[in-house]
């Protein structure tokens, strides 16, 4: 099935006095082999249950459709969500499609840093997929949150900023390590499917894009990966400072971690065991700095 075309993205727009809101990073993903790379790279099979946030148009969102996935959509332009609630249904009728179609308006994220309830109670209590072309504002958080609060969400097939994507690969000693890498490393396996210049999208960002695929390991190296994300945030919100100097020199590290090393010396693994000899009632993570 043919994949909307940018001359029909462009029309939707102009029948209902659209335009694209740069400050909802609207950039609307138009390479029809990039949309159906992604949606083929994620394995959507009939029956599952498909997150897109951000599904502006509807173009990606037909493409999970046509493969008989349960699509629940997250948008939060007032006008593309009234394009959606009339436009996908009739799509689903007219191409009768197996798919089903479910539509929540407003924020994917809660407090700018948890998954909107309303999108969970739709996706229901079973496993699930997160597919999207993410607004990039949204897309550490929504990572971040759907990794260690949400372990239904087995797989997440984006296309996000590339520098993202190169904090999401990063290892030990590289500026772009932190928390987002080290979390999403310690629970996923990350592969990078392809980079995507800016002529892939309307209109044009200014920064290169990724598309990436997170697969939730079997056996994950931490089963507190809260605990783990707010150790990372304390120890690279002071990245040139020693950990002895950001936890104390009394507090207890793994073996072959010294007091002396910068928090980007330090492995996952080596992480995740710091993380593990914190204790509740001994908590040096109480001065957080943002994610990355």
């Amino acid at each position: 099935m043919p994949v909307q075309t940018l001359a029909q993205i462009k029309q939707i727009l102009e029948q209902r006095g659209l335009s694209p809101r740069k400050a909802l990073g609207q950039n609307f993903l138009i390479d029809q082999n990039l949309i159906r790379k992604l949606a083929d790279a994620c394995e959507v099979r009939a029956g599952e249950t498909v997150l897109e946030v951000g599904p502006g148009t509807g173009a990606l969102t037909e493409a999970l459709l046509e493969r008989g996935a349960r699509v629940v959509a997250g948008e939060l332009d007032r006008g593309l969500a009234e394009h959606l609630r009339e436009h996908i249904p009739a799509r689903i009728a007219e191409m009768g499609w197996k798919g089903q179609f479910a539509l929540v308006e407003g924020d994917c994220l809660a407090s700018g840093r948890e998954t909107a309830p309303a999108l969970l109670d739709a996706l229901g209590p079973g496993p699930f997929k997160l597919v999207a072309n993410l607004p990039y504002g949204a897309a550490t958080p929504l990572m971040l949150s759907l990794l260690i609060s949400h372990p239904h969400c087995g797989l997440m097939g984006v296309t996000i900023q590339r520098e993202v994507a190169d904090r999401l690969l990063a290892g030990p000693g590289t500026k772009d390590y932190g928390t987002l890498g080290i979390v999403a490393q310690a629970l996923a396996s990350i592969e990078r499917v392809a980079n995507l210049p800016p002529e892939c999208f309307w209109p044009r960002p200014e920064v290169t894009s990724a598309m990436v695929l997170i697969r939730r390991l079997p056996t994950p190296l931490t089963g507190d990966p809260g605990r783990l994300a707010e150790l990372c945030q304390t120890l690279f919100s002071k990245r040139r400072k020693q950990i002895g100097a950001i936890l104390g020199r009394d507090h207890p590290l793994p073996a072959g971690v010294r007091y002396e090393q910068r928090p980007e010396e330090l492995e996952v693994r080596q992480l995740v065991e710091l993380a593990g000899l914190i204790s509740e009632g001994q908590d040096p993570l109480d001065k957080r700095g943002p994610a990355r």
